[in-house]
């Protein structure tokens, strides 16, 4: 790999040019950033699956931070709709079985 500033030889896994000191673009992490991004993927699979959804979410978030994100976005408004739809059950249950006895 070549300096864009100098145009001198440097390692490939350099971050600083040894030669003139400027920063030098590290492909790698280009690349990597490219991969990351929102996955509707991730997100239906963490909806449907929570724990799976948490373990992607935990595996994922310092590699690809914005999948990890969208798995865990997932898992968490599926949680939330079971809580809200489990103390809706319960609500009508309870008036159904109170009902009963009156």
């Amino acid at each position: 790999m070549y300096c864009s500033n100098c145009g001198k030889e440097i390692d490939n896994e350099a971050v600083v040019c040894v030669h003139c000191g400027c920063p030098v673009e590290n492909k790698r992490a280009f690349y990597e950033n490219q991969q990351d991004a929102p996955d509707i993927g991730y997100a239906i699979l963490g909806f449907f699956i929570p724990l799976v959804g948490l373990i992607l979410y935990l595996v994922n978030k310092d590699t690809f931070p914005l999948k990890a994100k969208s798995a865990g976005k997932g898992a968490l408004i599926s949680v939330c709709i079971s809580v809200a739809l489990s103390i809706i059950y319960g609500v009508i249950l309870g008036g159904i079985i109170g009902g009963m006895y009156y």
